[in-house]
């Protein structure tokens, strides 16, 4: 009935005016990991309301090696979140060298404001935003 169809059931109609809420937009998760930075991610991850994406390296000088083994650093993921304008991004998949993640933070958040680091068990109620 979400998209307009009508159903009737033992003779009576029902119709989507019947059982329908008000419409509102969806909500959003996009999840990225082992990958470097690419615009397909940016598409595809556009507007999400939780953008959970990796960033293996916070250090710049481990710049090179996530181009090597093809991840990306706290920044490129920040860079990523900006330009898909989402509203969150937990960072995620952390290099096991890396130690104090949290230390990077401030620089991560002067490109995307929004970041925080995910850790197991991180938990985010995520409300639709009702039209008015």
């Amino acid at each position: 009935m979400q998209k307009g169809e009508t159903l009737e059931v033992e003779g009576k109609l029902y119709t989507p005016d019947m059982v329908m809420g008000p419409k509102r937009k969806g909500i959003k998760v996009t999840y990225c990991t082992d990958t470097r930075p690419v615009k397909a991610i940016a598409a595809h991850a556009a507007g999400s309301d939780l953008f959970v994406c990796e960033g293996m390296y916070a250090e710049k000088e481990k710049e090179a090696k996530a181009r090597q083994y093809k991840h990306m650093t706290f920044f490129e993921a920040a860079g990523l979140a900006r330009e898909a304008e989402v509203s969150r991004l937990w960072l995620t998949h952390f290099s096991p060298s890396l130690i104090r993640g949290e230390d990077y933070m401030p620089g991560v958040r002067e490109i995307f404001p929004k970041a925080c680091l995910g850790k197991d068990g991180k938990t985010l109620k995520l409300d639709f935003e009702e039209d008015t």
